[in-house]
């Protein structure tokens, strides 16, 4: 058995074939964990087990999760990673959009959750981390029914938090911008990717292997007492006040 801080739990990742979803499947299975992923389109490296389930399909995505358990003698995690977004002015949304995108990224979180809650019961204890978003708490501009969902996959994180104590943590991770394919526009342009990283008080867009290392610290045991919460992993680019702080910059330097 692997040594580390999750050393034999079980573990399922939704959306764990590639980007943020794949690094956090590899970042559990490096603490030790037995570590399944659920996708509509499976890695075919196959580095681990794996189903295809879409996770707005209750009965889908409930069969994968009992099989996973199954496989792993039990679960301990669930990680709802999976999710997408568009951009368009909210008026220009067709009802089957907006129904797709909130059935993905907030119905498919609480499939996720009511799937994986018995199997963590039987377990004892467990952990449960959803991927939200700063636009949860920051609109941006097109991703009116993204942005509605994620704020609803808080919400939902801090209910089942107070519902499943003690025995289960339940939080959320929301993160900034991180360099994945969907982004890939802005990070390879080193004009546009400048901009962004200047109002980034860290200095850098983000990877995907500094969300997956929340989420692992999420999982483990040093986050014992730890439930009910949005980390926000963005660098801290919502700090600054940008409708002063370029002016601010400026007025400032002549103290560096």
């Amino acid at each position: 058995m692997a040594a580390g801080p999750l050393a034999g739990r079980g573990a399922v990742v939704t959306g764990g074939a590639r980007g943020i979803g794949r690094a956090v499947a590899d970042r559990l299975a490096a603490d030790g964990a037995q570590v399944g992923i659920v996708d509509v389109e499976l890695d075919p490296r196959g580095d681990h087990p794996g189903w295809e389930a879409d996770v707005a399909d209750a009965a889908a995505l409930t069969g994968a999760i009992d099989a996973a358990a199954e496989l792993f003698g039990g679960l301990a995690i669930l990680v709802n990673n999976a999710g997408f977004g568009a951009a368009k002015p909210l008026h220009h949304y067709s009802d089957d959009e907006w129904a797709r995108l909130v059935g993905v990224n907030l119905t498919g979180t609480w499939h996720g959750i009511r799937a994986a809650l018995p199997h963590l019961r039987v377990h004892g204890r467990g952990s449960i981390v959803s991927i939200a978003g700063t636009t949860a708490s920051r609109p941006t501009r097109g991703e009116g029914p993204y942005a509605a969902a994620k704020a609803g996959v808080v919400a939902l994180t801090r209910t089942a938090a107070v519902e499943y104590a003690p025995e289960i943590r339940v939080n959320a991770v929301s993160p900034g911008y991180v360099a994945t394919r969907l982004t890939r526009a802005v990070v390879d342009d080193e004009r546009l990717r400048a901009r962004v990283e200047g109002r980034i008080p860290l200095g850098r867009i983000g990877t995907v292997d500094d969300v997956a290392g929340v989420v692992a610290f999420l999982c483990g045991p040093d986050a014992a007492y730890l439930t009910g919460q949005d980390i926000v992993v963005d660098g801290g680019a919502g700090l600054p006040s940008h409708q002063s702080d370029e002016l601010l910059k400026k007025l400032l330097a002549r103290w560096e």
